[in-house]
C-alpha cells in the first residue's frame, strides 16, 4: 500500500472560515437564485476603461447596488441581540473577501466597505483596488489574523457565539452584509450556495449569454447569476423578494456608473 503524502500547515484564514461556519450553521437561511441582465452595466464599465485606461471593479459595482437596495429596507441586514430585539443599522457595511496572488499562493484579503450606502461607486472601486495592491502583512486584517490563530479554538468559537448576540461587535469586525464571488475564479457558469454568518449574503456566480426577445428581435445578452441568502429568523419571503427585485433592477440599470463616467 502506497501511503506517501505531503503535509502543510492550515492557512490562518482557513481557521477563521471554520470558526465562521460554526456561526453560519446555526442560522435558518433561505436562498434565492436569480439571473440578471448585465448588458448595460458591462457596456458602461467598458466605456469607463476607454476613458480612464483603468479596469473598473465589477464587484465594486455590485457592492454599490446591494448597499443601495439595503438602504431602502434596512430590515434585510438587521440582527437579533441578546434581548431578542432587532438592531437595524443606518450604515450598510459590506464585508468583502478579495483573493489575490502573493508569493505564488492565493491569499484572501478581507475588507469592510463602511457605509457603502453613502458612497459613490467610484469610491468603492478605489477602496477595493487599494486593498488588492497591499501585501497581507501590511493590512490591519493580516496583522489581526496572526494573533487570532494563536487563541485556542474553543475560546475563538466562544467569542463567535457571544458576538452573535451583540450586533455592534459583529458590525465592527465583519460588517452587516456579505458579498462574495465564486464566478471570477473559473469559467463554469453557475450559482454558489453559501453557509453565511450574515443576515444577508450575496454570492456572485458566473456570467452566461442568454437569448432575449426584445422589440420582436432575439439577441444574445449576458446574464449574471446571483444567490441572495437571508436569515429567515429575521426576514420573511415577501420582503426578501422585494429586496431581490430592487437589487436586480439597480444592477440591470447600471446604477451609479453614469456618475463614474463624468
Amino acid at each position: 500500500m502506497n501511503e506517501s503524502c505531503s503535509v502543510e500547515p492550515l492557512a490562518p484564514f482557513r481557521q477563521l472560515v471554520i470558526d465562521g461556519m460554526s456561526l453560519g450553521a446555526r442560522k435558518h437561511c433561505i436562498h434565492g437564485l436569480i439571473e440578471v441582465d448585465v448588458t448595460t452595466a458591462r457596456e458602461r464599465i467598458r466605456q469607463i476603461k476607454e476613458q480612464t485606461g483603468e479596469a473598473f471593479s465589477f464587484t465594486g459595482f455590485l457592492v454599490y447596488c446591494c448597499a443601495r437596495a439595503v438602504d431602502e429596507d434596512k430590515h434585510v441586514h438587521a440582527y437579533r441581540d441578546w434581548r431578542n430585539q432587532l438592531v437595524l443599522f443606518d450604515d450598510v457595511d459590506v464585508s468583502l473577501p478579495v483573493e489575490r496572488g502573493q508569493a505564488g499562493q492565493p491569499v484572501v484579503l478581507q475588507t469592510v466597505i463602511r457605509a457603502a450606502n453613502r458612497k459613490p461607486v467610484a469610491d468603492i472601486h478605489r477602496e477595493i483596488r487599494a486593498l488588492q495592491a497591499k501585501e497581507l502583512g501590511d493590512t490591519a486584517w493580516g496583522r489581526w489574523l496572526r494573533w487570532y490563530v494563536l487563541i485556542p479554538g474553543p475560546v475563538r468559537r466562544l467569542f463567535f457565539r457571544l458576538a452573535a448576540s451583540r450586533p455592534k461587535i459583529l458590525k465592527r469586525f465583519n460588517g452587516t452584509v456579505l458579498v462574495t464571488s465564486v464566478g471570477m475564479y473559473g469559467r463554469v457558469s453557475g450559482w454558489g450556495i453559501p453557509l453565511a454568518g450574515h443576515s444577508l449574503a450575496v454570492t456572485v456566480g458566473g456570467i452566461e449569454a442568454k437569448p432575449v426577445l426584445q422589440d420582436g428581435v432575439v439577441s444574445s445578452r449576458p446574464h449574471l447569476r446571483l444567490t441572495v441568502t437571508f436569515d429567515h429568523d429575521i426576514i420573511d419571503g415577501g420582503p426578501a423578494a422585494r429586496f431581490t427585485q430592487r437589487f436586480a433592477e439597480l444592477i440591470q440599470a447600471g446604477a451609479g456608473l453614469d456618475e463614474a463616467l463624468l
